[in-house]
């Protein structure tokens, strides 16, 4: 099973082993169209499975180690992001993510949670624990924005 599938889609996963198999021969007409096919079908049957999980399989989606993380959404969103570290009185916590960026042109701040996908991000960000100095960081910067008046 491909590494970012969870086991209840096992059936996607065999899809796309043989999307990877055909990919490898060489490409015609025949072969993208029936790459076209295999992958119409991995979209209903994604349909499908998802409308109806079961309680855990939703808590398994939502704990996907691929899931979109707060400085995806910042690398995505905005342009010009400067992080701005520390609480300005004891220590900066890397568990919230605070910057000032651009979005459409529009000067904004940015606060989130970042939790961090392997292991040595994971603990450089404190496992996504904030700690007093992180809820001060968040804080400095809303008190920031109100001050600009930017969102």
């Amino acid at each position: 099973m491909p590494p970012d599938t969870l086991e209840f889609e096992e059936p996607v996963a065999i899809l796309l082993k043989e999307i990877e198999a055909l990919s490898m021969l060489p490409l015609t007409a025949e072969r993208e169209e029936e790459i076209a096919g295999l992958e119409r079908r991995i979209t209903s049957i994604r349909a499908e499975l998802y409308s109806r999980l079961t309680p855990w399989q939703r808590v398994l989606v939502a704990r996907h180690p691929n899931r979109p993380i707060m400085l995806d959404y910042v690398e995505r969103l905005f342009t010009d992001y400067i992080e701005l570290h520390g609480d300005r009185r004891f220590a900066d916590d890397h568990a919230i993510v605070t910057g000032m960026a651009q979005f459409r042109g529009e000067p904004v701040y940015v606060v989130g949670h970042q939790k961090g996908r392997d292991t040595q991000q994971k603990i450089f960000r404190n496992f996504g624990y904030a700690r007093p100095e992180g809820y001060r960081k968040a804080l400095r910067v809303m008190k920031m924005a109100e001050k600009f008046k930017r969102p």
